[in-house]
């Protein structure tokens, strides 16, 4: 989510005064259970939220589509104006930022909802991109580029899972994750949101949706944003995507469609255009593609105040108003003005401007999705998951991203990986002793800071730990001191933090001074220079990599700087491969598989090997139990090694795993479907698709193997 020019501080005040009049609610998981139930008990899920929908006033109906932002509304005015979600903008917390702190405030917004007569609770929004970012002491993972770079869906989806349960710790249940753009221009501030320039490795990596959903603690996943954000002529954040809509549906198009299969809950629009016209407004790539071609049956959500920009002048209009939601938007996000915006929306549907099918059918979607995430049974906070946030399990598992994600890019005369006993190191650079500069944009607040912002292990710390004791280790930030004693010097460098519009750079992706002048005094101590390149995309290194005896792109790492470390002294080889094609220098931008300084895919490890050309074998004929898809493993006489397997159903991917099974999900009685799995080594390759199954289901139930087909029964 865009959080816009976020104007939270002064707003505070308002919000803090309103838990005090709420009161706080400690050490309670759920609301009690006498509470008056807002949906009829039993029967089918789809006609309990039609008789609730039949109870709705009209102000109940409006209410329920607008999302406010924390600093803006109070708890009783969402009594008051029947509010269906609230949400925290980046930086937005409460004044305790804690797991606790989270919850009480919570807890009072959904009582201020519970206080309604149809006791409908909200759902809270929060950008929890790569961990739950918001919350201190939460565990920091990295950004999604280097999650591309490990190309490991199954370790994204663990990740999901993880942060599932930091948030609920935390009380809350939406997160406006994961960014499923395809990063086009690598000047675009927004490209470590994405996980590549290829929409398979965006697809791919949609598994972190099921982590999300699926887990333990389950909450409610955006895919954003919808469509062709990544894809804007210049990298122009918010700008216009000027593609044939041939081009957009494939290169934009696949990762949406695989949210969707997945069953995503919420789709957030985006800020940008298509061939001029503003995705809020676009009724066709909404209502008719994303709702109607791909089926998708949960929450179009808009991005913060987008609504505002249709008409190109400040302040909303009842026609801007009528357009969005016309065009397929259930639930606005209008952070500040929101009393203003019901307004509008009321007036558009009392003049029939906005009929009210299109009003039941975002409140019936807003409804559904509360239903199934559990809302109307349990409200309030589940603080039973405080005690995951930032916990050494999860930070192991953050730990172990890094390393997955480092791509190795040079290692002239085996540098790499450095030797922990004998001699001296020699440490420099801005980001070698700098959490925040590591853990990037959306860290804490909107922009993210440089400095001690969230507890974790700096890259510094990491290599001291993981040299111990039979190195030692010197640390400079500007690389006063290093002579030829030191037997390898290593530069952390790169980029310090921004979000989105503040870190656009259309003149250029170039190096800082600092980071040059620091590389020219390494290099004139003549012993090898390890770079350690902390960024969220590649940066014009040609003129200086002929100083780099080796170069890692180590990306946005988060707050487990020490899995940089494993891979530089050899605990473990680097496995990353490059999710975007390295350009030579900014003026080939967007360079997208052309020839660049690094192809894309392109990633070195220790150890010498041919190339590897030969396809693995075919996996096993797919064989189906109650609730999943099973196969045998397929082998690699290439010697890179299987990588993975990716799944289709009827000839459409619609998941990747590295194990040997995949969720069969949601099966249509009286439809045919045909399951075919191919494997993919780590040099790329790919096998010949496996022998089809053939599942088809008669009746509701599970799935049991058989000769032949496979039947439901």
């Amino acid at each position: 989510m865009q959080t816009g020019r976020r104007r939270v501080t002064w707003m505070a005040v308002v919000a803090l005064g309103a838990l005090v009049v709420f009161g706080t609610v400690q050490g309670l998981r759920r609301v009690a259970d006498d509470e008056p139930a807002v949906l009829a008990a039993g029967g089918d899920s789809a006609d309990r939220v039609t008789d609730l929908l039949g109870r709705m006033s009209l102000t109940d109906k409006i209410g329920q589509m607008v999302q406010a932002e924390r600093a803006a509304v109070t708890p009783s005015q969402v009594t008051e104006y029947r509010l269906g979600s609230v949400l925290s903008g980046g930086g937005s917390a409460p004044p305790d930022n804690s797991p606790a702190g989270w919850a009480d405030m919570y807890d009072a917004y959904q009582r201020g909802a519970l206080a309604t007569p149809l006791k409908i609770p909200i759902l809270y929004g929060i950008d929890a991109v790569h961990g739950n970012n918001n919350v201190y002491g939460s565990t920091i993972f990295p950004h999604n580029i280097g999650l591309g770079a490990t190309r490991d869906a199954e370790l994204a989806e663990r990740i999901g899972t993880a942060t599932a349960e930091e948030v609920t710790g935390a009380g809350l249940d939406w997160t406006f994750a994961p960014c499923v753009c395809v990063a086009r221009d690598d000047r675009w501030g927004r490209t470590y949101e994405s996980f590549g320039e290829n929409p398979e490795i965006a697809t791919r990596m949609t598994s972190v949706i099921d982590g999300l959903q699926q887990g333990p603690a389950a909450i409610m996943a955006t895919a954003k944003h919808y469509l062709g954000d990544g894809g804007t002529t210049g990298g122009d954040d918010q700008g216009d995507t000027q593609l044939s809509e041939a081009e957009l549906r494939a290169i934009h198009l696949p990762p949406f469609k695989a949210a969707v299969d997945r069953g995503v809950g919420a789709v957030m629009i985006s800020f940008s255009s298509w061939n001029g016209v503003k995705m809020h407004a676009n009724k066709y790539l909404i209502t008719d593609v994303l709702k109607g071609e791909l089926g998708f049956t949960g929450i179009t959500v808009s991005d913060w105040a987008a609504v505002d920009q249709l008409d190109g002048r400040p302040g909303f209009t009842r026609d801007e108003v009528a357009t969005a939601v016309n065009a397929g938007l259930d639930m606005l996000m209008v952070p500040e003005n929101w009393e203003t915006f019901l307004g509008y929306l009321r007036a558009g549907v009392e003049s029939k401007q906005i009929p009210m099918s299109r009003i039941d059918d975002a409140v019936r979607r807003i409804l559904t999705k509360k239903a199934e995430f559990g809302l109307f049974e349990h409200p309030l906070a589940d603080r039973g998951y405080a005690g995951t946030v930032g916990n050494a399990a999860h930070r192991a598992l953050a730990r172990q991203a890094v390393r997955e994600s480092q791509v190795l890019l040079k290692n002239d005369d085996d540098v790499l990986p450095l030797a922990k006993s004998g001699g001296k190191i020699f440490v420099a650079g801005k980001n070698a002793d700098d959490i925040g500069n590591q853990s990037g944009g959306w860290t804490l607040t909107w922009q993210g800071a440089s400095g001690d912002t969230v507890p974790g292990t700096t890259i510094l710390q990491g290599i001291r730990d993981v040299a111990g004791n039979g190195t030692k280790v010197t640390y400079d930030r500007d690389g006063n001191g290093v002579d030829n004693t030191y037997r390898a010097a290593i530069a952390v460098i790169g980029e310090t933090p921004y979000a989105e519009g503040e870190g656009d750079r259309p003149g250029g992706l170039s190096l800082d001074v600092e980071d040059r002048l620091l590389l020219t005094k390494l290099s004139a101590a003549h012993i090898p220079v390890v770079v350690v390149l902390v960024s969220g995309r590649p940066l014009d290194v040609a003129a200086e990599l002929g100083g780099m005896a080796a170069l890692v792109a180590a990306w946005l790492p988060g707050s487990e700087g020490a899995g940089v470390a494993d891979v530089l002294f050899g605990d473990y080889a680097p496995t990353g491969r490059l999710p975007v094609t390295w350009h030579r220098t900014a003026d080939q931008q967007p360079i997208n598989g052309g020839d660049g300084l690094f192809a894309y895919g392109y990633g070195l490890s220790f150890a010498e090997r041919s190339p590897d050309t030969a396809p693995p074998s075919a996996p096993g004929t797919p064989r189906a139990t109650a609730s999943k898809l099973r196969w045998m493993a397929s082998t690699d006489p290439g010697g890179s090694g299987v990588d993975g397997y990716d799944i289709f159903r009827n000839g459409t991917l619609i998941g990747a795993r590295s194990g040997l099974s995949y969720p069969l999900g949601k099966l249509d009685p009286g439809v045919r479907y045909e399951f075919t799995v191919v494997a993919r080594d780590k040099a790329g390759n790919r096998s010949a698709p496996s022998t089809p199954l053939v599942i088809t289901v008669p009746i509701a139930g599970g799935c049991k193997t058989r000769h032949g087909p496979c039947v439901a029964t």
